[in-house]
């Protein structure tokens, strides 16, 4: 790295002095980066580019994409919303796969609509994709290209198939349309003046979507869908040859049409001071405002440069010292925002400009100006006495430590991984280097680059020009919202202000004060079932190890025990008990003395972490880390078991912050028809929808509490570590750190208790219908057909099996031929508790005037599955199945899974599942879920648009 040192100067000069890159386009000494070897790149005559890649994780597998140069920014006035129709028509027949055979045979091989099948489209780019396919026979690959070749170029677009997806397409304008989208499609014009990108969200107007002329859609594909604005990417468990030799012999024969129109990418103008774009909608969630500050774009050309590694470092560091300094600002009582964050990246929707972006949220949209000022100050106070050293080391360590833990997993990257980086390369022109190349690199730099450097970066960051100020805000009663005026002057008197540099506070002292003499591993034993070995610890507690090999840098570890919240007895409880989840649920905790803020800085350099979740009638502790933070871990898991505190400030401060969210969220259709639903099925309160009285009323001690008698026997649980552990590593840190948990076996809680039936699904078939107001009128429908079966993995798949079948029909049915929704499916699922184990659910939003219908053909449907499948829906299912279970074998996450949902019940549904899947017949999906509607559970609950 001596080369990168003795450029390091001419780098910064060009990062610092001249931000417009003038110097760097005259530095051809800037080493270039390197292209990974791995990936076969080539460009056929035509001009499509392919990128093709072998990987073996998961074996047996490959994802097929192809990228598009094309976006609604291509979008003419009267073509508002073609793009995006297109991209639904890519699916609705080509010359090779008409009508819905694509999706029908996708789905023959283990490739599901929706997840493993879709596309995306947006302003500049459209992708589409195929993933977790199985590839072991090489006609599945073959068809998989040409259906990448058939998008490209064979769309039928048939007129009754556009007439047809109109209606889907309005109704998914329906369910986006709404609150902050709403207000954001009548800001765009403010925040982009005189600029296309003010008029092409993806979605488009309803008035092009209903009533444009087929050949319109014909000609816009034509025009703009062409090889040299197109991308193949294929990687995983192929031949890269071969795919290479097809790819050439499928898609050469794609001509260019002749004098193509040119793909323009449009400039974003700069603006003399501040646009101001303020607005407000009854259905926005929060209030939020953003202040971004435009800059240029870091030139394509040089992106394979180390210039671009060092520019994307500096900026990284910028913005994580900044978000620490916010973070902790909010993390106090009476802060001046609910939250708030800086990033870098592009100009909204443009790629075309650069932005810095200061983002709040308030407590309501008046204190919107002063929330803004509050952030801003603080961006003041880096700009004008910079960062300091221990922070600028604290925010490296942790980089560089993420940065070594994808170096040390480099070996076991899966597909999505590389082909993110294809897309990319294609799309973005980013660099494609080894990930060994990239990591020495960016360590290197990291080294030299003093923060001092940094300091000064950030002046070309904040400049008093190319400032767009954007404000969301719920309506009020008043009809009275923040002006222009009202935030120029909050941000100019920020501007006068005699600013103190930042001081940090660290915490000194160790995360455990007093740990205690080590307990003892006093039995060991060998299991064969699941290749592992269990050891009982002196404390009562249990411990479950799996070595593997499946990811070089990669432990895995839960604690799971029986039994949970339904113990705790006393409404005076329920705030509290509704509030904890949020709380632990995002680690917003701190452990013994230390708070949420030192736990973070504590933490930072380390890749390890900790999740508690106190469920009804489970409790469970969730984390990960890899070989070189074992111990870290293992300190994380003795402090979560009893040392889970709050300090008085940081719970007042998660109370005012979560408040402020929600306050404004329970006017809002979303969540009412969450209240509703839960109100309609539970008759126990503690099952309701969080509220902003449940957050003010929920109590710190009463949490603390909780989580105390959650933990207070550590031999109620089963601890299961699985990955690239060592035994002898990981013995003794065992008996420091969990054995040294306080346990007793004698009063251990391992059996489940009676369930309460408080907790249960209100029995029996019933209707429950609610209103509310809407802007945007839609109706939303929860369906729900639920008993008893016994737990066993046979059953296990036919519920899956059963809910996706459904599924299927429902989307063949409700979306494509009712036109009633853009999006519905359902889901059968088992549990290992409780009386009402089994349910099949179906939940989305449709269009209010076909309702009634909706629930008639609901009914006909679910009753259909008890008596018609066919055999080929059913193999569908099990293709997919049998796909992911094969992929499983292979994830320390499911092996993970398995062992703790053992350990709770002995039913074992990981092994041999893939011969019990094998084995499922029509007649069993058929049988199952009569039995399921036979116990005549059978719930709807709707929440519809007040007249």
């Amino acid at each position: 790295m001596k080369k990168l040192s003795r450029i390091l100067s001419l780098m910064l000069l060009a990062l610092v002095i001249l931000p417009s890159m003038a110097l760097a386009q005259e530095m051809p000494q800037i080493p270039q980066l390197g292209v990974d070897p791995e990936v076969r790149i080539g460009k056929l005559p035509n001009g499509l580019t392919y990128y093709i890649r072998h990987n073996d994780k998961p074996s047996g597998q490959a994802d097929f994409y192809i990228a598009q140069k094309v976006g609604s920014i291509l979008e003419e006035d009267n073509q508002r919303g073609l793009a995006h129709f297109l991209e639904h028509m890519c699916f609705n027949g080509t010359t090779h796969f008409p009508g819905k055979n694509l999706i029908n045979w996708l789905e023959s091989v283990g490739v599901k609509f929706g997840q493993n099948l879709n596309a995306m489209t947006g302003v500049e780019t459209t992708t589409y994709l195929i993933t977790n396919v199985p590839v072991d026979r090489t006609g599945v690959q073959d068809s998989c290209l040409l259906i990448l070749h058939d998008w490209a170029n064979d769309l039928l677009l048939l007129p009754e198939e556009i007439d047809a997806e109109r209606a889907v397409i309005h109704e998914e304008w329906r369910r986006s349309m709404v609150g902050q989208m709403r207000i954001l499609e009548g800001l765009l014009p403010v925040i982009y003046p005189d600029s296309r990108y003010g008029h092409r969200l993806p979605i488009g107007t309803m008035e092009v979507v209903d009533n444009f002329a087929p050949q319109a859609l014909r000609d816009y594909y034509e025009k703009w869908y062409r090889p040299d604005q197109q991308g193949v990417i294929v990687v995983g468990d192929i031949d890269v040859d071969r795919i290479e030799a097809k790819i050439k012999e499928m898609f050469s024969d794609i001509e260019m049409p002749q004098n193509p129109a040119e793909r323009v990418y449009l400039p974003v103008a700069d603006n003399e001071g501040t646009i101001y774009a303020i607005g407000h909608d009854k259905e926005q969630q929060n209030a939020i405002a953003e202040m971004m500050i435009k800059r240029e774009v870091f030139p394509d050309n040089m992106k394979n440069t180390q210039l671009y590694l060092a520019q994307k470092y500096i900026d990284e560091m910028v913005t994580r010292m900044l978000n620490t300094r916010l973070e902790d600002i909010s993390s106090k009582p009476n802060a001046p925002f609910a939250g708030a964050s800086a990033g870098n990246g592009d100009f909204f929707l443009s790629k075309t400009k650069a932005a810095f972006d200061l983002s709040v949220i308030a407590q309501n949209g008046q204190q919107l100006p002063s929330a803004l000022a509050a952030a801003y100050r603080e961006v003041l106070r880096a700009l004008r006495g910079g960062f300091t050293q221990t922070e600028y080391e604290r925010e490296r360590a942790e980089y560089l430590s993420a940065y070594e833990k994808a170096y040390n997993s480099r070996n076991d990257r899966r597909n999505g991984q590389f082909v993110q980086e294809y897309l990319g390369n294609f799309l973005e022109n980013e660099p494609i280097p080894t990930i060994d190349e990239e990591y020495q690199t960016v360590k290197a730099m990291a080294e030299m680059i003093p923060v001092e450097a940094l300091n000064q970066v950030l002046p070309q960051y904040i400049t008093p020009n190319n400032r767009v100020v954007i404000a969301l805000m719920p309506d009020t009663e008043d009809g009275v919202y923040p002006t222009e005026e009202q935030f120029a002057s909050a941000l100019q008197a920020v501007d006068g202000e005699t600013i103190e540099p930042y001081k940090e506070e660290l915490k000194a002292e160790p995360l455990i004060e007093n740990l205690p003499a080590a307990g003892k591993i006093v039995k060991e034993e060998k299991n064969a079932q699941w290749d592992a070995t269990v050891w009982t610890l002196s404390n009562g507690a249990t411990v479950i190890v799996k070595p593997t090999s499946f990811k070089e840098n990669e432990i895995l570890f839960n604690a799971v025990a029986n039994n949970g919240t339904a113990q705790i007895k006393g409404d005076n409880y329920n705030a509290s008990l509704n509030f904890m989840p949020i709380l632990l649920g995002q680690g917003m905790y701190g452990l013994g003395n230390y708070s949420n803020s030192d736990l973070k800085k504590y933490l930072s350099g380390k890749q390890a972490a900790v999740s508690p979740s106190f469920a009804i009638y489970t409790r469970s502790f969730s984390g990960s880390t890899t070989p070189k933070d074992l111990q870290t871990l293992m300190e994380l898991i003795y402090m979560n078991f009893g040392h889970i505190n709050f300090t008085a400030d940081e719970f007042a401060a998660y109370q005012s912050t979560f408040v402020s969210v929600l306050h404004n969220q329970e006017s809002t259709p979303d969540y009412i028809f969450q209240k509703d639903l839960l109100e309609a099925l539970y008759p126990s309160n503690r099952l309701r929808a969080l509220s902003s009285a449940d957050i003010e009323g929920a109590s710190r001690e009463q949490i603390v509490d909780v989580c105390r008698q959650m933990t207070a026997n550590a031999a109620d649980f089963t601890f299961t570590f699985v990955g690239n552990v060592d035994l002898a590593t990981l013995r003794p840190l065992v008996e420091q750190y969990i054995a040294t948990i306080p346990g007793n076996a004698k009063t251990a809680e391992r059996a489940v208790k009676p369930v309460d039936p408080a907790y249960d699904v209100r029995p029996g078939t019933a209707t429950d219908s609610f209103t509310t107001a809407m802007q945007t009128p839609q109706s939303y429908i929860y369906v729900t057909s639920f008993g008893n079966a016994p737990f066993n993995a046979k059953n296990c798949f036919l519920a899956d099996a059963a809910g996706q079948i459904l599924s299927k029909r429902l989307i063949d049915k409700i979306r494509e031929e009712m036109g009633a929704t853009y999006s519905c499916g359902a889901q059968g699922d088992m549990s290992r508790i409780g009386q009402q184990n089994t349910q099949i659910v179906t939940s989305f939003p449709m269009k209010p005037e076909m309702r009634e219908a909706v629930v008639t053909e609901l009914q006909n449907q679910f009753n259909a599955m008890a008596s018609t499948v066919k055999q080929e829906e059913l193999d569908k299912v099990k293709e997919y199945l049998v796909k992911n279970a094969k992929e499983g074998k292979e994830l320390n996450s499911s092996w993970l899974g398995a062992i703790s949902g053992w350990t709770r019940d002995g039913v074992d549904i990981f092994n041999g599942n893939i011969d019990v899947i094998s084995s499922l017949t029509v007649a069993d999906v058929q049988q199952f879920v009569k039995s399921i509607l036979d116990q005549n559970n059978y719930r709807v609950v709707l929440l519809n648009p007040a007249e």
